[in-house]
């Protein structure tokens, strides 16, 4: 985006990534348009659209700057049955799609629409190193993405640039993977999963949000991991939670737990599934992590 205040679309403005980035972009005197279903507490800058039904008000996209695409349904929200995969599928998708070809009909089009996906889209891949020339991975998790992914690819031929974020974990209390860890450790009964031995490619919501502000800012094109320099074991993110919240981390949690809870399928994918992805891409583009290992991290957002 060039210099002075911009005007930002944002899908998925009220969910973790979301809500945070309309604070920091609206803190700097940026004017944030969400794109919603339905405008209750919206207000009148809000833009409408139902991607089941694959409509969107146009008029309202003409002439802003930027586009931030969040929307999807939640991954770990439900036990992965038929009808439930489907939904994260095309929540995706639809949205997606629905989205790249408005923006890329429009007359006076966004310079950049910064779109969703994540680190599964790499699958389980034990101790491989990981950057954003890496292949896909094969699960369910990696079809989604992949999917995801190329139904933005619209925009570039109408000279939108299109960034995708393969984002990780995100470290936050408000949501996210760490409020459901935190009440074990609390009570002293936190420990890694299984072996720990799989790699978790995390990232701080601050930094999450940064991120994607410097990608908004700068010309950084194609897929863009969106993870800390320093990815973890997860015995290690363990270890250091425990640390941090002065509590035993020492009793893992066995497999067949989670997969009791919330099904096998969606537990292996969340919790035992193996990447250790590096933020390649917005190394080298002078991005700075303000918290690049777990510890720095885990202190910043427990503030301890």
């Amino acid at each position: 985006m060039s210099a002075g205040s911009q005007v930002v679309a944002i899908t998925g403005a009220t969910g973790l990534i979301g809500r945070a980035l309309r604070r920091s972009l609206e803190a700097d005197g940026h004017q944030v348009r969400p794109v919603v279903r339905r405008p209750v507490g919206s207000g009148e800058s809000a833009i409408r659209w139902d991607p089941d039904a694959g409509t969107i008000d146009a008029g309202a996209l003409e002439g802003v700057d930027a586009v931030v695409h969040l929307a999807g349904a939640g991954i770990g929200d439900e036990r992965w049955t038929a009808e439930r995969k489907r939904v994260i599928l095309e929540s995706r998708t639809r949205g997606t799609a629905l989205l790249a070809a408005t923006l890329a009909g429009l007359d006076a089009k966004p310079s950049v629409l910064v779109s969703g996906s994540a680190v599964g889209y790499y699958g389980d891949r034990g101790d491989e190193a990981l950057t954003e020339t890496s292949a896909p991975g094969d699960d369910f998790l990696a079809s989604i993405c992949v999917a995801w992914e190329a139904a933005a690819l619209p925009v570039t031929d109408a000279g939108i640039r299109l960034a995708t974020i393969r984002t990780g974990i995100v470290l936050s209390t408000d949501g996210g993977a760490l409020p459901k860890m935190l009440p074990l450790f609390r009570f002293g009964l936190g420990g890694p999963y299984g072996s720990g031995r799989q790699w978790w490619s995390w990232i701080t919501l601050t930094d999450e949000v940064a991120a994607i502000r410097h990608l908004l800012d700068h010309d950084v094109h194609g897929p863009v991991n969106l993870t800390a320099p320093r990815p973890v074991r997860e015995r290690e993110l363990a270890k250091t939670l425990g640390r941090v919240m002065h509590r035993p981390s020492l009793l893992p949690v066995p497999p067949f737990g989670p997969k009791l809870v919330v099904g096998a399928e969606l537990a292996q994918a969340l919790l035992f599934t193996s990447a250790e992805v590096m933020p390649t891409v917005l190394e080298s583009e002078g991005f700075r992590f303000a918290h690049p290992d777990i510890e720095t991290a885990l202190r910043a957002v427990l503030d301890r």
